[in-house]
């Protein structure tokens, strides 16, 4: 199942770096509406339409995986997007992140350790 924890991994990292480069685009816009000033400026920028990029290829990826191994194993693995997800958050937004987030990262790690026995 290494190959599962392979491209899992290689999913959950586009599905983050995905949400970096969200976070990174809508700190550059105006505040969330339905205007055509905030449509436009989302439109126009970069990180929006690289992070598309990312779900795009991550999806793609998902459906590989989906093809070639058990969905009960599969699915879960998913749940490594979020532990990424906290070290992307300390890394590119400088967030300080607790103990007990830290605790619940360690379950997630654990259970898919489970999950691929």
């Amino acid at each position: 199942m290494w190959k599962l924890l392979s491209y899992s991994l290689l999913q959950c990292a586009l599905l983050s770096f995905g949400q970096v480069l969200l976070k990174f685009a809508l700190q550059k816009m105006p505040p969330f509406g339905w205007s055509r000033v905030f449509w436009r400026s989302l439109l126009g920028n970069w990180q929006f339409a690289a992070c598309g990029l990312c779900f795009g290829a991550a999806s793609l990826l998902w459906m590989y995986i989906l093809k070639h191994f058990p969905l009960s194993m599969a699915y879960p693995m998913i749940s490594l997007s979020y532990v990424l997800a906290m070290f992307s958050a300390i890394i590119f937004f400088h967030e300080t992140i607790p103990a007990y987030r830290w605790a619940g990262c360690g379950m997630i790690v654990g259970g898919c350790i489970l999950i691929l026995k």
